[in-house]
């Protein structure tokens, strides 16, 4: 019962903002749009899930994240028309992201063979149902203040936010990107089977794939910030939802339990925790 009423919580929660960010904004077939693409995001995720229960797998769950952030996209922009160059940039920006994200998790998780977090989970209907409901509230909410951006086609070009927001999200795109081919490299070096990795960005921070992460979405809050009005700040909770699941719901907690489980009895690994920054490099 507790698993349904998380879903339908989750729902819930991304028609609220999906409707403050629908305020003063335009419609889609008629609907409010943002709560329109927010449902739209659901379904696919519910629909991807029927499938993913019934074969118990989970190796299509990012996956099914990339599709709803490029199906999402794709309709803001069929929404807005022609679209102005800030509204250009920040498309491409999100599909970029996404299509890189996704194909490197789904390539991943077929390298792997298994998602460990979801070795008992997918053998339960509704506990499933959560985990699918909480990527496409993920999908929803990170993308929401730039999904308004995209949807109000504001003629603002080139500004002090653009320009800081963009040069932001760069850096943690770089972050990100580095940091997770820096990891694929060391575990596909037999020589480094059963060890954890702390060279490169990962000597300066235990999680810099996460830092890039927050930063993307850090940055793409500065970038909309201009172009929203009244209600719609509300969508701009975008990164602080990201740094609420990363850091205390599904991200570094699960893996620093992990890791310690693993290592935590190894003086190197233990060294490596005291001397390096959890999230932000240099700061403990």
């Amino acid at each position: 019962m507790i698993n349904i009423i998380i879903s339908i919580f989750l729902f819930s929660l991304a028609l609220l903002i999906g409707h403050a960010g629908s305020l003063d904004g335009p419609s889609i077939f008629g609907y409010p749009g943002l709560m329109l693409i927010a449902t739209v995001g659901f379904l696919i995720h519910w629909l991807v899930f029927i499938p993913s229960y019934l074969f118990k797998t989970e190796k299509y769950y990012d996956i099914t994240g990339t599709i709803a952030y490029l199906v999402m996209t794709a309709l803001a922009v069929f929404s807005a028309g022609e679209l102005n160059l800030r509204s250009q940039v920040v498309a491409v920006l999100i599909a970029v992201w996404a299509l890189r994200l996704g194909l490197f998790l789904f390539v991943r998780v077929f390298q792997i063979g298994e998602d460990k977090r979801f070795h008992e989970v997918k053998k339960s209907f509704l506990r499933f149902l959560v985990w699918f409901s909480m990527s496409a509230l993920w999908v929803f909410l990170t993308t929401a203040n730039a999904l308004t951006l995209i949807l109000n086609n504001h003629p603002l070009i080139y500004d002090g936010y653009f320009l800081i927001g963009l040069m932001i999200w760069l850096i943690g795109f770089a972050f990100e990107v580095t940091a997770d081919e820096q990891k694929r490299r060391f575990r596909n070096n037999t020589n480094n089977k059963g060890q954890f990795i702390r060279t490169g960005l990962w000597s300066i921070s235990r999680h810099p794939n996460y830092f890039g992460e927050i930063l993307i979405w850090v940055g793409m809050a500065i970038i909309s910030f201009p172009v929203l009005s009244g209600w719609q700040y509300a969508t701009l909770i975008s990164p602080l939802f990201v740094i609420l699941l990363l850091t205390k719901v599904s991200g570094i907690n699960l893996l620093e339990a992990s890791s310690d489980k693993k290592w935590g009895n190894i003086r190197s690994y233990q060294q490596y925790k005291q001397r390096t920054s959890v999230l932000v490099p240099f700061i403990k």
